[in-house]
């Protein structure tokens, strides 16, 4: 027998509260993301010592849990189309708890890597089905500042693990095995929220959805519009991965991974990852080093909480154009300083630490964007594979910054490896300028809608889209 959502505990709440709580215990895979890929950065430190750790294991054991996040965003995609977004993200905190049970108890460098992969797997599919979940439940309004709650979700996580790490010292194990706090009230939170109302649309459970979107909305009779609109926009099959890269799908295709592969490659990880390596190497500390990375990635929240407040008023793509040219010209100032090297206690180093905080703070509006464009432009019979896809490009680049990060600075210097991203920072916004659509405001029907029909960009935005043909 189908579960019913309309006797689910949260019928007691409605309205902003039930939102409110979908979004808060739905993101807390944000955070369990944040916290398993930012911890690394601090445990590397008491790592090196007590497995005596070469560049290259650094980089496999940072790398490691993102090789897992590559298998992760596919397998997802179709099981959450199958068992429904809710179980989805309940097995992800499952997997989230064993990942971080192993890590803590590693007897060797080899478990630790096959441990961090199963981290992987569970934070690789939280990108893909927590956006989804919480935009497919969110109404229009304040679906981006709901979605983008993910996001704050992961760079508190970041910050969390910083100021664990700081606080422990070289206690690595401990480090790891906290992870498993946040990944059981996952578990636990989503018993108690429903299901996406357009996944039960599309397994035929309209009176469950009713009860979903009455609820969210308090309104029954606009809920039985939305269902009705969801039933005329989604009356086909669930689409297979030939359907995803169909021609009139490929603008929201291009959007949703080019944007995931920019969040990427312009270096933003490779600061998170390996902040207080690089920042040791400039003359600091490992104490200064790490309380330096951890004081960018207060400013990091803070811009995020300022994204959260900004991407429904003034839009995801404009929010991208006023942030990302600045982090470029961080990155730039940053890469002028290593060219000379670096004397200790030096105006140099200060100002070091000042463009790496305001570099940051700037690129992580990427991923501001990231997760909540590609939790609206795809059409709903495909948007699990496709923000599979988005997901995918994520992780990959991600892997390719983690396993080259090191070496690229061994290669070209501190300076060429910073030249090298502030370049493609800057490739960035030509590609926002051209292949970003505004969603702002926009039902994700009205997205569909408008793809399906060649309308994907607004008017604004299609001599520019028009530039650089798709087909």
């Amino acid at each position: 027998m189908s579960e019913s959502v309309s006797t689910a505990p949260t019928g007691l709440l409605k309205g902003r509260p039930l939102i409110g709580m979908v979004s808060v215990v739905a993101a807390l895979g944000g955070l369990l993301f944040g916290y398993d890929t930012g911890i690394i950065g601090v445990a590397l430190l008491g790592l090196a010592h007590d497995f005596s750790l070469t560049d290259n294991l650094k980089q496999i054991v940072t790398g490691a849990i993102i090789f897992g996040a590559l298998f992760g965003v596919f397998s997802t995609g179709a099981i959450s189309d199958k068992i429904g977004r809710r179980r989805s993200i309940m097995l992800v905190g499952l997997i989230f708890t064993i990942g971080s049970l192993m890590s803590a108890m590693a007897p060797t460098v080899i478990f630790l890597i096959a441990s961090r992969f199963i981290l992987g797997l569970s934070a690789g599919s939280a990108t893909q089905i927590i956006p989804v979940y919480i935009g497919e439940v969110a109404p229009p309004a304040s679906r981006g500042k709901l979605v983008v709650m993910f996001q704050f979700m992961v760079v508190f996580g970041i910050l969390v693990a910083y100021l664990t790490g700081y606080a422990l010292g070289d206690a690595w194990r401990w480090m790891f095995g906290l992870g498993m706090i946040p990944a059981v009230i996952l578990m636990v939170g989503m018993l108690l929220l429903p299901e996406s109302p357009r996944w039960l649309v599309n397994r035929d459970r309209e009176d469950d959805a009713l009860g979903v979107l009455t609820r969210v909305r308090l309104d029954r009779a606009a809920a039985q519009r939305e269902v009705d609109e969801i039933k005329d926009i989604s009356a086909r099959p669930e689409g297979s991965w030939a359907d995803l890269f169909s021609p009139w799908i490929r603008p929201a295709l291009v959007a949703g991974a080019g944007i995931a592969m920019f969040s990427q490659i312009t270096g933003n990880n490779a600061l998170l990852y390996y902040a207080p390596t690089i920042l040791t190497e400039a003359g600091f500390g490992d104490n200064a080093s790490i309380l330096a990375s951890i004081g960018a990635i207060v400013l990091v929240n803070i811009s995020t909480i300022f994204g959260i407040l900004m991407v429904d008023r003034i839009g995801r793509r404009r929010f991208l154009l006023w942030m990302v040219p600045g982090s470029a010209v961080a990155m730039a100032v940053m890469a002028i300083l290593f060219m000379g090297g670096m004397p200790q206690a030096s105006a140099a180093q200060y100002l070091l630490i000042a463009c790496m905080a305001v570099y940051m703070a700037l690129n992580c509006s990427f991923g501001v964007a990231l997760w909540l464009i590609n939790a609206e432009v795809y059409p709903l019979f495909v948007r699990g594979k496709g923000a599979s896809v988005g997901a995918f490009s994520h992780w990959t680049f991600d892997l390719l910054v983690t396993l080259t990060t090191l070496t690229l600075i061994n290669a070209l210097g501190t300076s060429g490896a910073f030249w090298l991203y502030a370049v493609i920072s800057a490739l960035g916004v030509v590609f926002i300028i051209r292949y970003v659509p505004e969603t702002n405001g926009r039902s994700l029907e009205q997205i569909e809608s408008d793809l399906k029909a060649g309308e994907f960009f607004p008017a604004d935005q299609r001599d520019h889209a028009a530039a650089v043909p798709l087909r």
